[in-house]
């Protein structure tokens, strides 16, 4: 188990995937990602490139979300976060998870890219990213397709020097 003062990451288990994807499928968040099928998330359990992690706060550890990282064993050392669902919102708690998240692909992984892609519209989202060090790389125009027609993302990343400048600077303490 991973954690700072706010939030702690426990390895995601089978049992666990009622809740992810009810998390997933709330329609407070589905606008946002692009919802995943019980196999694919039983995959990113079970294969060891990914790392799929519930996030619980308080003291007794109640679920609030999950996280899903990919490439853990990229040769590249370009680790994305490729899914980051916080639950209870406007409480600090997808800034606390963003921060632990850093500290793990940099320090526990050794990445030396760290990057994700959020929708273009999700404009909360993207604040918290710029907020956090990312830089935009670029747009994906119109690469998924949503409901409503097609969707654009945009590709953020750190690298690891970058984050140790924040680090040093004390940037990157628990939020």
């Amino acid at each position: 188990m991973l954690g700072n003062a706010r939030i702690r990451l426990r390895p995601t288990l089978i049992d666990d995937l009622d809740y992810v994807i009810s998390v997933e499928t709330d329609p407070v968040n589905l606008p946002s990602i692009t919802p995943w099928d019980r196999t694919q998330h039983e995959a990113a359990v079970r294969f060891p490139d990914f790392r799929h992690f519930l996030v619980e706060a308080g003291d007794r550890g109640q679920p609030v979300g999950f996280v899903i990282l990919s490439g853990c064993r990229n040769r590249h050392k370009s680790i994305e976060l490729k899914r980051m669902v916080i639950q209870t919102k406007g409480q600090g708690l997808g800034r606390a998870c963003l921060r632990l998240l850093k500290q793990v692909a940099f320090e526990d992984l050794g990445a030396h890219r760290f990057w994700l892609d959020v929708k273009s519209h999700n404009t909360r989202a993207k604040a918290l990213y710029d907020s956090e060090g990312y830089v935009e790389e670029g747009r994906l125009r119109e690469c998924v397709r949503g409901p409503d027609g097609y969707e654009s993302l945009v590709v953020m990343s750190m690298l690891h020097p970058e984050y140790v400048a924040r680090r040093e600077a004390g940037l990157e303490a628990a939020a």
